[in-house]
């Protein structure tokens, strides 16, 4: 678990998401108090629980950005889900306890990740005599006599420079393609392991394929890493990272807050509140993989709260959330930092795109300004949509461009600099035309 410091890691936050620094602050400290409870007696830290929090803000704002960023930057399992999709009458028990299945799901794929890379050079090793078998034609006797070890020698040394990556071979491997399916009511909701029994009375089924040898590589590679990885550890590693580092981003939780209206789409409203309610207060939860406990999985909500707001979600749901960040809307300025400051920007990752047709694009200051003006605009007379309208205006700004480059560069046209006039001649027409803007912007 990382033991990064609230400091740290709001400043790698700031590379990538201008502005929220309260929202920022209070997920680092959130990450931080995990660090810290490790470090307590564990009868004392058993009662600890995770501080959740509820982001407020518009879309666009950088609510889902912060948690995703977050996930990544402390190696954690990290799902997020839209709490309006748990509203089906009959399937919302069975639909809030999937987060926690899913999100188990990604901790196995980290965990597993990690340990393919632990014995990549063992596996590698293994990949090249079995090509060199193939090569040589005698796949049932991998280990060659002192006779052919020269010849062996020589085989790998062409596999080293891969002289031989487009040669076609034919190669035994696992057939991975999908069984069946098996139609068992809740079958998702299995007690641990009746899943894996099921899978493990099938044999493994096997298919021959000619490919070239740079195909075969990456092929057996997955075999050989296979036949290395302890899948008892594996998921036994990413249970416990689950349960201790697991982040879940629950989008549009103010979609299932109750409002003064009353009817049936109130007591469903209810009725997944009293479903998310002992998942976020801490249960235990059966995957195929094994029991999950949720009482130390960080929970982040978030939702805009035009129409309601968190006091109107059940008074025993906001006290699992004690910690409530108000996201401020972007404006102007906030636009043109977004457009140049973070290591991604979008203005960068245009350059790099059309860099790669050998075109070089730059962007002149007074274009940046005009940039993040028309997309202020945009969002001022049209629905806002925070930073996700810079996406929709660059695009505009770059379409015949983009179209074009890969033919520019032979004509002799290898460098374009964007200016104001540029970027207003290609966007302004749409501003004024409202309802061709709301269709293209």
């Amino acid at each position: 678990m990382s033991d990064l410091t609230p400091r740290q890691i709001v400043a790698e936050l700031d590379r990538h998401i201008i502005g929220q620094n309260q929202a920022k602050r209070a997920v680092a400290v959130a990450v931080r108090n995990r660090w810290r409870r490790r470090q307590l007696e564990p009868d004392f830290a058993r009662e600890v629980v995770p501080r959740n929090i509820v982001m407020i803000g518009p879309t666009g704002v950088g609510k889902t950005e912060i948690a995703r960023r977050l996930a990544r930057l402390v190696k954690a399992p990290f799902v997020k889900v839209e709490a309006s999709k748990f509203t089906e009458v009959g399937y919302v028990g069975r639909d809030v306890e999937s987060m926690i299945r899913d999100l188990l799901e990604i901790g196995i794929s980290m965990v597993r990740q990690e340990h393919a890379e632990s014995v990549r050079v063992a596996a590698e090793a293994a990949v090249e005599e079995r090509l060199v078998t193939l090569l040589l034609g005698d796949e049932s006797n991998p280990e060659s006599d002192e006779s052919h070890e020269f010849v062996r020698k020589r085989m790998r040394e062409k596999l080293a420079d891969g002289s031989l990556d487009d040669r076609e071979i034919e190669i035994s491997v696992r057939d991975t393609s999908p069984l069946p399916a098996i139609n068992m009511i809740g079958m998702d909701q299995a007690e641990s392991g009746m899943s894996s029994l099921l899978e493990n009375l099938v044999p493994e089924r096997r298919s021959r394929r000619r490919v070239t040898v740079d195909r075969a590589r990456i092929l057996l590679l997955e075999e050989e890493t296979e036949k290395l990885l302890d899948q008892t550890k594996i998921i036994e590693q990413a249970i416990e990272r689950t349960e201790n580092a697991g982040i879940i981003f629950i989008d549009e939780i103010d979609k299932i807050a109750a409002s003064d209206r009353q009817g049936n789409a109130d007591v469903s409203r209810q009725g997944v509140q009293r479903d998310l309610l002992p998942i976020v207060e801490g249960s235990a939860v059966n995957t195929r993989h094994g029991v999950v406990h949720t009482d130390q999985i960080l929970f982040v909500a978030a939702g805009a709260f035009h129409t309601a707001s968190v006091s109107d979600l059940m008074p025993e749901l906001q006290g699992r959330f004690p910690i409530r960040v108000e996201l401020d809307a972007l404006t102007r300025d906030d636009f043109r930092r977004i457009l140049t400051e973070p290591d991604a920007a979008i203005t960068k990752q245009q350059t790099a795109l059309l860099g790669t047709e050998g075109l070089t694009i730059t962007f002149t200051e007074p274009s940046i300004d005009a940039l993040a003006d028309l997309a202020a605009e945009a969002n001022a007379t049209m629905e806002n949509i925070g930073a996700r309208r810079l996406m929709t205006v660059m695009e505009q700004v770059f379409e015949e461009i983009a179209f074009e480059a890969s033919e520019m560069v032979p004509r002799g046209e290898t460098s374009i600099e964007i200016t104001d006039t540029f970027v207003r001649e290609r966007l302004e027409r749409l501003l004024q035309d409202e309802d061709l803007g709301r269709f293209i912007l």
